[in-house]
């Protein structure tokens, strides 16, 4: 399952000093949607910048502590929330059932409040920009790396494949999978297919599996993975320092 209320994102390995601010903002999209972000910014900048996209809950509390922790490394970070079109921009309780929203998605238009979302961190820092995605989002992370967003890179945790759908083939930004080993979402079959039609398409990726661990194991609150979260970090901000250009603070 996807992170619940109690979760806790682990701590970047490496701070480079605390949050400058946080706090939630809605996003308008060409369209008329408007949709629900959290922006952190850090007190001291790398010059990189990050798109958080959540698991199926959308906009909830892990992701808003997660982007602190990200803008404690030192990225000026954004959440997106999925579900303006559906479920509007009100605030929302452990009750909301994500999944009946999931259902309504269609990734046109998770392509273009992304593309809203990459416009407004833009405007605050220019840089390099990753995006960072969780189950749902991992996937989305995957897909977004060939949507022509500019992205330096695209990052995903245990990600569905199927959210990549028909941009596997194309030509995207280096890509970073870190897989649960013993994820019930997916089957280790169906990653195999994925990363053979990157293989195929002449993706550039990284791929990591994380034998046993369960979806979802990037959580503070489980003891026995924690040298997990540790290494996922330091995957991660090795991927984004290797593809992040000479960014300055």
């Amino acid at each position: 399952m996807c992170h619940d209320l109690d979760s806790r994102p682990p701590a970047a390995p490496i701070v480079t000093g605390g949050v400058a601010e946080h706090g939630p903002l809605e996003i308008g999209v060409g369209d008329g949607n408007r949709f629900l972000a959290y922006r952190a910014a850090p007190q001291v900048p790398n010059g990189r910048n990050v798109l958080l996209l959540p698991d199926v809950r959308g906009l909830h509390p892990f992701y808003k502590s997660l982007a602190q922790r990200f803008a404690e490394a030192g990225f000026h970070t954004l959440v997106m929330d999925y579900y303006g079109r559906s479920a509007g921009t009100t605030s929302r309780d452990g009750s909301f059932d994500g999944r009946s929203h999931m259902e309504l998605l269609e990734p046109r238009h998770v392509e273009t409040d992304a593309a809203a979302a990459a416009a407004a961190i833009r405007a605050w820092h220019p840089g390099p920009l990753f995006t960072v995605g969780f189950c749902l989002g991992g996937g989305y992370s995957w897909r977004l790396g060939a949507a022509e967003l500019g992205l330096a890179g695209a990052v995903g945790f245990y990600g569905p494949p199927r959210f990549v759908g028909d941009r596997a083939e194309q030509p995207s930004a280096p890509l970073l999978m870190l897989l649960a080993g013993d994820d019930v979402a997916t089957t280790p079959a169906e990653f195999g297919a994925l990363t053979a039609t990157f293989d195929q398409a002449g993706k550039t990726y990284e791929s990591h599996v994380y034998e046993g661990a369960p979806h979802s194991f990037f959580d503070d609150s489980f003891d026995q993975w924690r040298e997990a979260c540790a290494d996922a970090w330091h995957r991660l901000l090795a991927f984004i320092a290797r593809h992040g250009g000479t960014a300055a603070p």
